[in-house]
């Protein structure tokens, strides 16, 4: 390959990009009105403009997507994830086309994402399923007898989608038929696909799941496992591997079921087999993402592969070289920064970033997309970036964690760092006790600790005096003149000299 498109934004569109610079791959970004100037446009080798700032005009239109590579002489495209990283159509028209598409194949995809037909390979691979229905419901009257039959609460989930969307949790009859509606609503809206599913609603389950490699010539390497239980609304905030919950012989369950399951559709690339874990160590698979995943990095920090690299290595027809022998290293832990306020029901912030301060130091890595002066909208998904800890323990990352979300300012928009910090603070999270309900359960907590801990992780105050300080100090005089720059020494009343 010698030249890649990225049919994605922000930073996972950075963080192919990057790789590929590293292969010696030219790279094509495509953006939106919106992001002109995101750092995945200034970052790649070419980039293209493909509509208004909607995703539906710009990111999702794959025709123009498919238009633009072929005029740029693209031999593949990336698609990172959301988007179209999972819609079969747009990787039959990418082959179709000519390019390479460096993802699984469109039928694995199909099969693994629909929901009902993941399970049914699931259970062909001898894992265990939640208890639920083995077609889409048809009707208020079929939800009814697998609801009273399998126990209330259940869930309501789409049976083409994921994220959270077309998802309901239903604890009685009376809000049965309300569920249905909006659950089936939301997933014609989302995925174009109303038809939903039920199965058990499991209480405090943790979710865990298995990074998975396959290529071409019948090799499957499942990695270690990562531990996603801190979410909200079925969306991941922080997440660390290896787990703590999860013992040696687990991680071998679930890892041969993982790569019995990817055999059983046809898997290739890189893909997530997602398991829920009771409190009893039973372990149920829920679904499979068909691409790179999110919290990707914590994989990556502790075994000292490029996921990414993997994947353009397996679309050139690469035999894999990994092995499952591959030396865990220590310990990885992953808070993601969106731009929400965490103690407000994530509400969704928008603005321009007006101050950025990236944290460095060892062990400590941060995949953005932003930067100072850029312009966040309500166009897209309010991920920022990524920041990832790494250190030969998880206690020793949990403090380096807590280092360097102290670091990290992001001023002028509302942003999950200091609620990342509450959560890495909390006792609970710090013995590995916690579950899908942790943040239900521990609000309460951890805005107590935010409170107690504000001025350890948030300066916005002193940061735009700082900025505003430095423009005034450049201000025109009452003539017109600008003065000469000052050292901070002498602002300080220091000499210049050390002498």
């Amino acid at each position: 390959m010698k030249k890649i498109l990225i049919a994605n934004r922000g930073e996972i569109a950075v963080r192919v990009i990057r790789t590929c610079r590293e292969l010696g791959i030219e790279t094509v970004a495509v953006f939106s009105d919106a992001d002109r100037t995101s750092p995945h446009v200034l970052l790649a080798s070419e980039a293209y403009a493909i509509g208004p700032a909607p995703s539906g005009e710009s990111y999702l239109r794959q025709d123009k997507i498919v238009d633009v590579a072929q005029a740029c002489g693209a031999d593949a495209i990336h698609p990172g994830y959301g988007f179209l990283s999972e819609n079969t159509n747009f990787a039959k028209a990418v082959v179709d086309a000519g390019m390479t598409w460096i993802g699984p194949p469109p039928e694995a995809v199909a099969i693994m994402g629909d929901k009902v037909s993941a399970r049914a390979i699931a259970m062909e691979a001898g894992a265990s399923v939640v208890p639920g229905s083995a077609e889409p419901v048809a009707g208020e009257k079929r939800a009814a007898e697998i609801a009273t039959e399998i126990g209330y609460p259940i869930l309501m989930k789409a049976v083409g989608g994921g994220g959270g969307k077309g998802m309901r949790v239903v604890a009685s009859e009376k809000e049965l038929k309300s569920a249905l509606k909006t659950a089936q609503s939301e997933a014609d809206a989302a995925f174009a696909d109303d038809r939903v599913f039920i199965e058990k609603y499991l209480l405090g389950p943790r979710h865990i799941e298995i990074q998975i490699v396959a290529d071409n010539h019948g090799n499957v390497v499942a990695l270690q496992e990562r531990e996603c239980s801190v979410q909200r609304r079925y969306q991941k905030i922080i997440e660390e591997s290896p787990s703590p919950f999860i013992s040696m012989e687990q991680w071998l369950q679930m890892a041969n079921y993982a790569k019995q399951i990817a055999e059983n559709c046809g898997y290739v690339s890189a893909g997530t087999i997602e398991f829920l874990v009771d409190e009893n160590h039973t372990v149920y698979f829920l679904e499979m993402n068909t691409r790179l995943q999110v919290e990707h990095p914590v994989t990556e920090m502790i075994s000292g592969i490029d996921l990414v690299r993997e994947q353009i290595a397996i679309a050139q027809g690469d035999q894999l070289t990994l092995s499952e022998e591959s030396e865990v290293n220590g310990h990885a832990i992953e808070c993601r920064i969106y731009a929400e306020d965490g103690f407000n029901r994530f509400v969704p912030s928008i603005g321009t970033v007006a101050g950025f301060d990236v944290p460095d130091g060892p062990g400590v890595r941060f995949d953005h997309g932003i930067r100072l002066g850029q312009e966040i909208t309500p166009h897209y998904d309010p991920l920022l970036g990524k920041l990832i800890a790494w250190d030969k323990n998880r206690t020793g990352a949990i403090e380096r964690m807590k280092r360097a979300l102290s670091e990290c300012r992001i001023v002028g928009i509302d942003t999950t760092i200091p609620f990342c910090h509450a959560v890495l603070s909390h006792t609970s999270f710090a013995r590995g006790d916690y579950n899908t309900n942790f943040i239900i359960d521990e609000m309460e907590s951890l805005r107590k600790i935010s409170a107690e801990n504000v001025a350890t992780y948030r300066h916005p105050a002193s940061y735009l005096t700082a900025i505003h300080s430095s423009q005034e100090m450049s201000a025109p005089s009452a003539n017109g003149e600008v003065p000469a720059p000052q050292s901070s020494w002498k602002r300080e009343g220091r000499k210049d000299s050390l002498r």
